[in-house]
């Protein structure tokens, strides 16, 4: 969800207004993907990476985790939504890992679209834990090197359970991975913006995938 920043220093405005309104977006595209019948919906909402920001924006995007975290739940209850979380959850402030916890003990239960949060996530720590726990399973007999296939190392990533995205949606026109789901983005169908996250609306999610619906997708094989 790119281009909270620039929304904001276009308009002379701090970053963390663009944090702001990009958190608004999110409650309005998450609501159109439950209406639209989508299944799952993931969103990267901060890297690792983004530790390297200056420390005011950082704490400022925290507060705003710690508050839309409670301020969601009654729309995901309403909704059936269950909320999971992808990313390294210890390094996370006390206050936000807690609600962070409660907002998904609380939509455990639910049955609608999932909603998975990619906070304080990075792909290459995501594939270094999951080879981790594989050595670990294999050191305890957990199992063979026979039976370690793409299936099993799937089943060690943080999306364990969840569908592989079909759709990859960029926006601020970043042509780029950063880092996301890089197992899980094999044969994904990119489509990039130029829309500033703050400015995604429900013609853009409509225009990405009307886009999407339009194209073929073969997994490497051939078709005539």
């Amino acid at each position: 969800m790119d281009g909270n920043g620039r929304w904001a220093q276009r308009r002379g405005l701090p970053r963390a207004e663009g944090h702001r309104q990009g958190g608004k977006t999110v409650e309005k595209i998450a609501q159109l993907c439950v209406d639209f019948g989508i299944g799952s919906l993931t969103l990267y909402s901060f890297s690792i990476e983004n530790w390297k920001r200056p420390r005011n924006e950082v704490n400022a995007l925290m507060g705003l985790y710690e508050q839309y975290l409670i301020a969601i739940r009654p729309t995901l209850m309403r909704n059936r939504v269950r909320l999971v979380h992808l990313g390294v959850m210890e390094m996370l402030p006390a206050a936000v890992k807690k609600e962070l916890v409660g907002t998904m003990e609380m939509t455990a239960g639910n049955d609608g679209m999932v909603l998975a949060l990619a906070l304080n996530y990075g792909g290459r720590t995501e594939i270094v834990e999951a080879a981790r726990r594989i050595a670990q399973d294999y050191q305890t007999g957990r199992v063979t090197l026979d039976g370690i296939d793409e299936a099993y190392f799937a089943g060690r990533l943080y999306t364990a359970g969840l569908a592989e995205p079909d759709l990859l949606i960029r926006t601020a026109n970043e042509m780029r991975i950063s880092n996301f789901l890089l197992w899980q983005v094999s044969y994904s169908e990119f489509y990039v913006t130029r829309t500033l996250w703050p400015d995604f609306k429900r013609r853009t999610l409509e225009q990405a995938i009307l886009a999407y619906s339009k194209r073929a997708r073969r997994f490497g094989a051939v078709t005539t």
